[in-house]
């Protein structure tokens, strides 16, 4: 009883300051890429730390979907091919659309990283998206003429940028390379 009443009195001497609330260390692995080539007519490479899953399908010969999953952060990058046909102005107008008017109303700010390779005939734009939205990058390549691709990174929890932070800072380098080394397939259509 002597010892309990002596803590009590030590104890209270201090004055105790609440600790700042804070988030789990996410421990990276190193960038390390392989290459993706399948029936889709796009090739690109992609982290060896992800992997392709459902729906990865092919629904006809004008469109490929699948994701890149990332099960270890909860996280993955759904990516949707079209082929244009007279209405890549449609497409184009649908993504701003998802972007700056879905996205929009809970992001804090929406930047873009341009994304031009002539050679690879490959242009579109990235868009890092700050705050609390569904998706923090989003992005679309295309050749302007007859391919259309985009991707959207998404994690598998409620939206709080504050914490996700790093792993959207991640990923997004990711889907950097991914837009850097795409290109289509000669050989299709």
């Amino acid at each position: 009883m002597v010892l309990f009443v002596g803590i009590l009195v030590f104890a209270c001497q201090r004055n105790y300051t609440p600790k700042p609330h804070s988030f789990f260390r996410i421990d990276f692995p190193e960038k390390e890429y392989r290459l993706f080539d399948s029936i889709c007519p796009f090739v690109f490479e992609y982290p060896v730390y992800g992997k392709i899953v459902p729906p990865y399908l092919r629904v006809s010969s004008d469109n490929c979907l699948f994701d890149i999953a990332f099960p270890r952060y909860k996280a993955h990058i759904h990516v949707t091919y079209l082929e244009i046909n007279n209405n890549f102005d449609i497409f184009i107008e649908d993504n701003w659309r998802m972007i700056f008017s879905r996205l929009s109303q809970r992001a804090d700010a929406i930047d873009e990283y341009q994304v031009y390779d002539p050679d690879a005939n490959v242009f579109g734009l990235i868009y890092n998206i700050s705050g609390n939205a569904a998706s923090h990058v989003q992005f679309f390549l295309t050749d302007s003429v007859k391919h259309f691709v985009r991707g959207s990174l998404y994690f598998y929890n409620r939206p709080n940028y504050d914490s996700l932070a790093p792993a959207i800072e991640f990923f997004r380098e990711d889907i950097i390379h991914m837009a850097e080394t795409f290109s289509w397939k000669t050989n299709t259509k």
